[in-house]
C-alpha cells in the first residue's frame, strides 16, 4: 500500500536508523492504522509508536502511524496484510469476529491487544437549529460520518433501532471528522454524529467558534442497544468540558481498542505492549483522553477477539493473567 510510506515523522520524531553494523538488516517496520488527524486515534497511535521507537535500538522495531478512514478500514486492511496493527471501536471488533454487519464473514485471525479510552456517542448541533433531542434531527441536515468509519456503523445501528433510515434526514452528509465542525458553523449542516474520546479538538472548535451544543442521546432505542450488545455502555460527558456547554450530556458508547492479527509476530506485539505498559505513566500524559485508563481494565474491557499471544505473554509476566 503506497500510503505505508507516508510516515507521520513530525508527530513521532523517530530519528534516524542506527548506523551500527547490521542495523538495517535487523530493523523491522510496523504500521498502526488510526483515524483522522484531528481525532484521538491518530495521537493514540502516535503515542504508542513514540514509546516503541524510544527503545528501537534494543528490539529493532520501528513504528509509524497512518491516518486512515477509521475502525472498519483498519480491520479490513489488517486482514489484507497491509497494516500490522490498528485502532478500532469495540463494536467493530465484535462485528469482525462474528462476521456481522459491515463484515460478510468472520475474521478468525483477528486478535485483541488492549483497549483504550471510552468513546461516547456525541451529537453536536447548531445552537440556532432548536434541536433538543436526537428525535428532533428528523428532516434536518445531519452528518452521518464517512463510510468505513466506526462512527457511521454506530449511527446505522442507532437509527435502525429507532425505525429510521438515512432517508429520514433532509441531508445525510458523509464528511470526515475534521470537516464536520466547520460545516456546522457555516450552516451547511444542522448537526453531526461522532464517536470520540474526550476532550476532542473536533468538538472544542465548533463549541468555541459558533456556540454549538451537545445534546443527550437517550431513550428506548438506546436502552435496547445497550441491553442487547456487550460492546455498548452508558456514558456521561462532563458538564463544562466544552465552551458554552455547562450541562452534563448523557449518552452511550463504545471503547477504542488496539487490534492485530495472527500474522503479526508474537514478539512484535509483545514489544509494543511492553513499551506501553512499562512506560504507562508517560503514556497517560500523551493525551487527555488517557487519564482514566487502568491496566486491569485495558486487558479485558471491550475485547471480543482472542488476545494476541504476544500480549498474553506480557500480561502473564506481569501477573495480570494466569
Amino acid at each position: 500500500m503506497k500510503t505505508r510510506a507516508l510516515v507521520a515523522g513530525a508527530l513521532l520524531a523517530v530519528g534516524t536508523l542506527s548506523s551500527a553494523p547490521g542495523a538495517l538488516a535487523q530493523q523491522k517496520y510496523i504500521t498502526i492504522g488510526t483515524g483522522g488527524v484531528t481525532g484521538v486515534y491518530y495521537p493514540a497511535g502516535g503515542a504508542i509508536c513514540r514509546l516503541v521507537n524510544k527503545n528501537r535500538k534494543q528490539h529493532g522495531i520501528r513504528c509509524s502511524v497512518e491516518s486512515t478512514g477509521g475502525s472498519v478500514f483498519n480491520v479490513n486492511t489488517i486482514k489484507a496484510g497491509e497494516l500490522d496493527m490498528g485502532v478500532a471501536q469495540s463494536d467493530v471488533q465484535f462485528n469482525a469476529v462474528k462476521g456481522r454487519n459491515q463484515f460478510k464473514e468472520p475474521f478468525v485471525e483477528l486478535r485483541a491487544v488492549f483497549s483504550l479510552h471510552p468513546e461516547p456517542v456525541t451529537v453536536v448541533v447548531r445552537k440556532e437549529a432548536n434541536i433538543k433531542t436526537f428525535a428532533d434531527l428528523k428532516g434536518k441536515k445531519f452528518n452521518v460520518g464517512n463510510p468505513g468509519s466506526g462512527t457511521r456503523a454506530s449511527l446505522d445501528e442507532l437509527i435502525g433501532a429507532m425505525g429510521w433510515t438515512i432517508k429520514d434526514f433532509a441531508l445525510a452528509s458523509e464528511l470526515k471528522a475534521d470537516e464536520h465542525g466547520p460545516a456546522l458553523c457555516d450552516g451547511k449542516i444542522d448537526g453531526f454524529f461522532y464517536l470520540v474520546g474526550h476532550p476532542s479538538a473536533n468538538i472544542q472548535d465548533p463549541t468555541t467558534v459558533c456556540g454549538a451544543k451537545l445534546i443527550s442521546v437517550t431513550g428506548p432505542a438506546v436502552d435496547k442497544l445497550v441491553k442487547a450488545n456487550p460492546y455498548y455502555a452508558y456514558a456521561t460527558i462532563p458538564a463544562g468540558l466544552y465552551p458554552n456547554n455547562p450541562q452534563e450530556t448523557h449518552t452511550y458508547g463504545v471503547l477504542a481498542t488496539v487490534v492485530s492479527s495472527t500474522r503479526t509476530s508474537p514478539d512484535t506485539v509483545y514489544q509494543v505492549v511492553k513499551a506501553v505498559f512499562d512506560n504507562f505513566s508517560d503514556f497517560k500524559k500523551l493525551h487527555p483522553a488517557f487519564q482514566v485508563l487502568k491496566p486491569e481494565n485495558m486487558i479485558k474491557d471491550g475485547l471480543s477477539a482472542p488476545l494476541h499471544d504476544g500480549a498474553v505473554k506480557y500480561y502473564k509476566e506481569k501477573g495480570w493473567m494466569k
